[in-house]
């Protein structure tokens, strides 16, 4: 596989594609030296690349990723007794296995991933641990985050998983057990977070902007909590 990062030959890569471990350092590497290259997601499992968002993201799709992180941020806030960090579209590795960059990824609890001087910017998987929680937006790209991407996350034991249909307003909660993900409508995670609740948020947004959504979020959230 001859890895060219040449503008007609983009289109290749939007969808998954054989490769090997070898082909995926030599695009990666690419990516990174290349300063005109910018918003794109590269992901390597079962010997198969992909590389997202070549090119500028969609109004909804950033719209919605930013809802989340602000809601996500929120609840945080409001729990400072756990430990946390929130990633966005950071590339981690397993070396020579698997490859992700989800839009967003949350660290709950102890041992968080630590920004070392000198070191690569990728987050080693094989020293580091995986995330909590990963979660993908949706825009042209369900069918790979319901598919290749679930069974990518589920190998590398990311105990939960969304996805978030921009489009549709679908909202998927999966959970890990014996290394499958199952859907569910609760997050085990992230307390009061439901499917329902995050689809009725996007229906907000949609009438309105990301910020008043998660305005209106918080205060749903907060009466949910108040009457259980």
């Amino acid at each position: 596989m001859n890895v060219s990062l040449e503008k007609r030959q983009t289109e290749l890569y939007s969808q998954w594609q054989p490769a090997t471990w070898q082909d995926y350092e030599h695009l990666r590497d690419k990516l990174g030296s290349d300063a005109t290259i910018q918003r794109v997601q590269l992901f390597f499992f079962n010997n198969q690349i992909l590389l997202e968002n070549m090119g500028w993201e969609s109004l909804l799709h950033s719209e919605v990723r930013e809802l989340l992180s602000a809601i996500l941020v929120m609840w945080l806030m409001q729990h400072p007794e756990i430990k946390s960090k929130i990633l966005g579209s950071c590339l981690m590795e397993r070396l020579g296995k698997q490859a992700a960059a989800p839009d967003i990824a949350i660290y709950l609890g102890e041992d968080l991933p630590q920004y070392r001087k000198g070191e690569s910017r990728r987050i080693n998987l094989d020293r580091e641990r995986v995330p909590n929680l990963v979660i993908e937006v949706a825009d042209t790209t369900l069918d790979s985050d319901l598919d290749q991407k679930k069974h990518l996350y589920a190998e590398l034991g990311i105990p939960e998983y969304w996805v978030i249909d921009s489009q549709s307003n679908q909202v998927f909660i999966f959970i890990l057990q014996n290394q499958r993900y199952f859907k569910a409508e609760n997050s085990q995670l992230i307390t009061g977070f439901t499917a329902t609740l995050l689809s009725e948020t996007i229906d907000q947004m949609k009438a309105g902007s990301n910020i008043s959504a998660a305005l209106w979020f918080n205060e749903q959230l907060s009466l949910s909590l108040e009457e259980s």
